[in-house]
């Protein structure tokens, strides 16, 4: 998995859906996530420290898969969203 910065992500998820135009379909996943591990994440609450959670974003065309994991990327992807939505 690529994990990739805001703009690439977006470029590569549009290209992704542009090939899938006519046959395939491109599976889009978000997930909360602190991007530490479980025993990382013990520690900091064992220490009080408060732990920062992102909103993992993942798309594949069952082929390649990217990821991106930017808290403002989320605005962006609702605005895009609708963009790349198929009316069935």
């Amino acid at each position: 998995m690529v994990l990739l910065q805001p703009d690439p992500f977006l470029n590569e998820l549009t290209s992704m859906y542009e090939r899938s135009t006519e046959q395939g379909s491109v599976w889009v996943t978000l997930k909360r996530s602190s991007l530490k591990s479980k025993v990382q994440r013990n520690k900091l609450k064992t220490a009080g420290e408060s732990i920062e959670y992102r909103c993992l974003i993942r798309a594949t065309d069952g082929k390649k898969t990217i990821s991106t994991s930017e808290l403002k990327i989320i605005s962006v992807f609702k605005l895009l969203m609708p963009r790349f939505s198929r009316h069935t």
